[in-house]
């Protein structure tokens, strides 16, 4: 093996980024889904509601990529938020949120 083979097999391996997917429930309401993003990753209100408005159309969207520990964090501030208060009482549950490897 060479100095360049070597080299290139000592260099450590880039992780890929993973993705906070929202993903639409018709348990909480459209304010509430808003306001958590919005308190976990500080967005402009206009981004929290086309993040929102994304899901509920689609059924799904990227809230935020990045490590895998950052993203953990993430998802878990967003569960914490627990279910719509409002709605609680017609069975709401915690946001919908998953993680993604996403491809690099």
């Amino acid at each position: 093996m060479n100095s360049e083979e070597l080299s290139l097999q000592s260099r450590p391996k880039r992780q890929p980024p993973y993705g906070v997917i929202l993903h639409n429930d018709d348990l909480n309401s459209f304010d509430y889904v808003i306001d958590s993003i919005r308190n976990v990753f500080h967005y402009e209100l206009e981004k929290c509601y086309q993040l929102t408005l994304e899901a509920h159309e689609t059924g799904r969207s990227l809230l935020w990529s990045g490590p895998l520990e950052g993203a953990e964090l993430k998802q878990e501030l967003l569960l914490s938020c627990g279910p719509d208060p409002v709605m609680r009482r017609k069975g709401a549950l915690p946001l919908s949120v998953t993680l993604e490897e996403l491809p690099q």
